[in-house]
């Protein structure tokens, strides 16, 4: 019997089990594949956030400013690889400007270190960048988020976590003494199941008898990697003036923590829920999402813009 069954190995899953082995806790993490952060946490560009874009006030603002504090206290003291390189966020059209402008003042509300600059600032900032004003925000930076996992799950492991990779859940169920996890390698039981669970929170949340009231509709972001002769062109993080009509910030220029630069994403719908490329098809997976009314309304919306993203993810030449 365990204090806290935690469900997912990814950063999420692991800072979780890393505080609650603080607490003297009893906690048992299972995972489902057989290594951690093997899917979101493992394959984003490695950003760290600074807040600018966030309602102030809200959570989301709050926790990011917060978050980002404490993640790079932990990467200093654990010695995990990490760069305040600073980024701008440029608009090149007079139409930006007003968003551009909108911008800067959230991330004023939000404490964030950033200045409004014009081009020739611009210029100084990045060269080879041509915009006509532009954001510059030099807390930003990156991180090697797979080694802060890796060293999450040490330091827990070191207070007494459990570790199950290979674990997938396969029925959750609750009774009088606690939650039992039914996995593919056996039962589990705690006190309290925490689910962390990514791509696949919706359905962990409905295996324990919820209703989440909403799916999971997986789209991933490809990105492509500049040519080394051509890496000098960014020295920060390059962004654009993100359209407010799509929940994404927009193609941007991401230099990566162990060298390169990497320009993406596009948005494309995924044909599995981890469906990294065109050849990874989960048939149950598209019916699912094929299937769900909050997936029909987007389409029916958007539909334009997500064959587009498409024709960009199958043809180099439309992505650039």
């Amino acid at each position: 019997m365990y204090d806290t069954i935690v469900v997912g190995g990814g950063l999420v899953g692991l800072a979780t089990a890393y505080h609650l082995t603080q607490t003297g806790a009893s906690v048992v993490l299972v995972e489902k594949e057989d290594a951690l952060t093997a899917h979101q946490s493992g394959r984003t560009s490695g950003v760290i956030h600074s807040g600018v874009y966030y309602k102030p006030g809200s959570l989301k603002a709050t926790n990011c400013r917060a978050g980002r504090a404490a993640l790079l206290e932990f990467c200093e003291s654990e010695g995990v690889p990490y760069e305040l390189c600073g980024k701008v966020i440029v608009a090149v059209t007079e139409d930006e400007r007003s968003r551009l402008q909108a911008i800067f003042e959230r991330g004023q509300a939000n404490g964030v270190a950033c200045e409004l600059v014009g081009p020739e600032h611009l210029r100084e900032l990045e060269p080879h960048v041509t915009g006509i004003a532009a954001i510059h925000v030099p807390d930003a930076g990156i991180a090697d988020y797979p080694a802060l996992g890796r060293r999450l799950a040490e330091r827990a492991q070191e207070r007494g976590l459990d570790l199950r990779l290979n674990h997938a859940i396969t029925n959750i169920a609750s009774h009088a003494s606690g939650i039992t996890v039914e996995t593919t390698q056996g039962a589990i039981t705690a006190q309290t199941l925490v689910a962390c669970a990514g791509l696949h929170a919706d359905r962990v949340a409905r295996m324990a008898g919820l209703n989440p009231g909403v799916q999971i509709v997986p789209f991933r972001g490809e990105y492509l990697e500049l040519c080394p002769d051509a890496e000098h062109l960014c020295r920060t993080l390059i962004y654009p003036v993100p359209d407010p009509a799509f929940p994404f910030l927009g193609v941007h220029f991401t230099r990566m923590i162990h060298g390169g630069v990497e320009c993406g994403p596009n948005a494309v719908l995924a044909l599995a829920r981890e469906g990294y490329d065109w050849g990874t098809v989960n048939l149950g997976d598209l019916a699912e999402t094929l299937g769900y009314g909050g997936f029909r309304r987007l389409a029916a919306k958007h539909w334009r813009m997500g064959l587009y993203e498409m024709h960009r993810s199958l043809s180099r030449g439309a992505f650039l």
